[in-house]
């Protein structure tokens, strides 16, 4: 069984870094993640920063998130989460400009289990799984950056 594991994986999304980067934030994440809902713990009124706390659940799974670094201007963020019942982990966002106006995203996670249960949680999480994963992320948010870009446009 597998009790520790480190998985990134890159995608290239349709806009620029500063439309893309607060969609990893977690109001940001509301955007384009069904039942997404974070609770936030600190600061109540869920505005990312260094020290916030929010709790959220899937299923029968709560996850307790804190964000360790926010560097908004750099376009990076570090998530710790600890899903008690399972795993303990980071999650890093790195998002820089790309020449054609696009901006890639690379996403880091890095995961601890606890027990029997985050054990074959990791398993799991394969390479090829993890990558499938992210790119859903793609998908999703290219999705919501058309539709935002169709909105605003016939709003003009």
């Amino acid at each position: 069984m597998t009790s520790h594991l480190e998985r990134s994986h890159s995608i290239v999304l349709s806009g620029p870094v500063d439309r893309v980067f607060p969609l990893f934030t977690p109001i940001g994440e509301t955007l384009w993640v069904d039942g997404w809902e974070p609770e936030f713990l600190h600061p109540q009124g869920g505005e990312t920063r260094q020290g916030m706390v929010f709790r959220t659940v899937h299923g029968s799974e709560t996850t307790l998130w804190a964000c360790a670094d926010w560097d908004p201007t750099a376009h990076r963020v570090r998530y710790v989460r600890v899903t008690p019942d399972s795993r303990f982990g980071f999650v890093d966002v790195a998002c820089r400009s790309a020449a054609d106006g696009s901006t890639e995203a690379s996403i880091a996670y890095t995961f601890t289990a606890l027990n029997r249960a985050g054990e074959s949680y990791l398993s799991t999480l394969t390479e090829d799984a993890f990558a499938q994963m992210i790119e859903t992320w793609k998908v999703r948010i290219d999705a919501w950056l058309l539709t935002e870009t169709s909105a605003g446009a016939s709003h003009r």
